[in-house]
């Protein structure tokens, strides 16, 4: 945050703001200092919401503020652990369903605990429904 106003970057600076001030709201709500997986799910929340402005502005034909949203996303996502590539997803579904589960909750039920907030959601269900289908 201090680097972003010494150089003066005020889109970076706000956005830091913004998700201090949700980490400071979040620790007022449990009343505890927040762990390291705690604050990554309040900067997931913030991508996510972000995400979700994106396709809104793209629907509503406002490529500029949907450039500035994906911008965020960008500089949100540099403070979250990578992400899980969707082939170590695939092969953790795969093995799910060759334990036994044989519908997309019972796999999503087996897989997602695995790589809670390391995977989006959306991919891992997608990839269920590829593997389930096929």
């Amino acid at each position: 945050m201090n680097e972003a106003r010494k150089n003066r970057d005020q889109a970076r600076t706000l956005l830091l703001s913004t998700i201090l001030s949700d980490v400071q709201n979040r620790e007022i709500e449990l009343k505890h200092p927040l762990s390291d997986d705690e604050t990554a799910e309040v900067l997931r929340r913030g991508v996510k919401r972000r995400r979700e402005s994106i396709e809104l502005y793209d629907q509503g034909a406002r490529p500029e503020l949907a450039a500035r949203e994906r911008a965020e996303v960008a500089m949100l996502e540099a403070f979250l652990p990578a992400a899980v590539p969707p082939d170590e997803i695939r092969a953790a579904v795969r093995e799910a369903v060759a334990a036994g589960a044989s519908d997309i909750g019972k796999v999503m039920a087996a897989v997602m605990p695995r790589f809670k907030g390391r995977a989006d959601g959306k991919l891992v269900n997608a990839i269920v429904r590829e593997e389930l289908a096929g």
